[in-house]
């Protein structure tokens, strides 16, 4: 069928970027950790990174064991209206659950990460679907937004202010300088999520069968590198390409999710430790993350993918977690510093970003583009694990005051996945 005569491929993508950019919320943690340790709430390190935990573990189950099949069957449209439904309740249920733990952890945890575990893999699925000629770079543009959204939903909670240097919003110091409780901000983020992925999910529907792009030919050669093989999900994880990216995947997440989870505090007790002002160490945080971390997030989803399609996604997987691997080792190092602070973040980010292009895109060329949207949350149950081990030793050696013992171990992790990866093949039976 000729592209002229079904939907604009592009009006898909943007769809998908409202949705992630409202997904990406749960990268926006960091605006609340420092105030759920102080009064009233009174959390530990290690319940804010429980609460995280649960939320990422929540995403990377629901999506795995729902979300893939169910969009299979029903089509990408209604499974991620249904995710936006569920993310706006559970943050509004987070939001009139005052400083309870349970509350919040049944609200944030549980419900917002079921929501975005929902609506996560429809954008994916459509996408690899109406871009077969353009994986890498297609699938690192649908998540950008999820990697943008934290520097939104972040900036709105303090203003738009990026250290001492730029203020976008002068005489706003955002939701929290007008007065508004954590509590107020988890209100109006859950109808504000419920909404606009609501509207991004009304351009969510797949090709009809057989199209493909406009003088666009499948590749005749290598057909198990590009996506041709149609591998069952029963079939994908008996083959050891699926187990070395999973743990692959598994150690990228660990690294960049205890980096988002804990940030803040470790950014703050690293910078006052080298004497800088608490107010000041807040405000070098929050652009730590809301700025240097969570842009570089969503480029390097866009950046890697685009560099997978040329390099290959094998070669682009072991680069990426080598860097990643050496940065988490530096940045407790240079952490104390400012600028040191902003360069580690930004790196960490850029590289955590290119999992979600790399991975995505690298299920559907050992697997199959037709089943990923099935296949790949079997990966991204990976996410699932990473981040209930990273955020919560980042808490707990946070408690305990050896921040050392976070970071190192996480970058020798990596370092070790790059390696493994280097080992990665096509399939030699292509049957499902």
């Amino acid at each position: 069928m000729a592209e002229r005569k079904v939907m604009n491929r592009w009006l898909v993508v943007v769809g998908g970027i409202l949705i992630q950019l409202c997904l990406g919320a749960i990268y926006a943690w960091s605006a609340f950790t420092k105030k759920l340790t102080a009064e009233p709430f009174d959390f530990s390190k290690t319940q804010t990174q429980i609460i995280f935990s649960v939320g990422l573990l929540t995403f990377a189950v629901v999506m795995a064991l729902v979300a893939g099949k169910w969009q299979k069957k029903a089509g990408p449209r209604k499974v991620a209206l249904t995710g936006g439904i569920v993310l706006g309740l559970g943050y509004i249920i987070a939001g009139l659950s005052g400083t309870s733990f349970a509350g919040i952890l049944l609200g944030v945890g549980v419900l917002g990460g079921a929501g975005i575990g929902l609506a996560y893999v429809c954008p994916i699925a459509a996408l690899v679907k109406w871009f077969p000629d353009k994986k890498g770079m297609i699938t690192g543009l649908a998540v950008a937004g999820f990697g943008f959204g934290a520097l939104l939903w972040i900036m709105l909670t303090g203003g738009f202010k990026f250290g001492e240097w730029v203020n976008l919003t002068p005489g706003w110091d955002g939701l929290y300088g007008m007065g508004w409780t954590v509590n107020n901000v988890f209100l109006l983020y859950g109808i504000l999520f419920a909404v606009l992925v609501g509207l991004g999910s009304l351009v969510m529907v797949n090709p009809p069968e057989g199209w493909l792009p406009a003088g666009w030919t499948p590749p005749t050669t290598g057909v198990a590198s590009a996506g041709g093989v149609d591998c069952s999900v029963g079939r994908m994880v008996r083959t050891p390409q699926y187990w070395i990216l999973f743990l692959t995947f598994t150690m990228g997440a660990l690294a960049g999710l205890m980096v988002i989870g804990i940030i803040k505090l470790f950014g703050v007790d690293a910078l006052t430790g080298a004497g800088i002002a608490e107010a000041k160490a807040t405000a070098v945080t929050n652009t730590a993350m809301g700025l240097f971390y969570a842009l570089l997030n969503g480029l390097g989803r866009i950046a890697w993918g685009t560099i997978s399609d040329k390099l290959g996604r094998k070669t682009s997987i072991v680069l990426m977690s080598l860097l990643q691997g050496i940065m988490m080792i530096v940045f407790y190092f240079i952490g104390s510093n400012e600028w040191g602070l902003y360069i580690g973040a930004a790196i960490i980010g850029f590289n955590f970003g290119g999992n979600f292009a790399l991975f995505p895109a690298a299920t559907a060329d050992f697997f199959g583009n037709k089943n990923v949207g099935v296949n790949y949350p079997y990966v991204f149950l990976a996410y699932g694990l990473g981040g209930v081990v990273g955020p919560i030793l980042g808490g707990a050696m946070g408690d305990a005051k050896i921040w050392m013992w976070a970071f190192i171990p996480a970058g020798i992790a990596c370092l070790a996945a790059s390696a493994l990866s280097m080992s990665l093949k096509p399939l030699k039976n292509a049957a499902s």
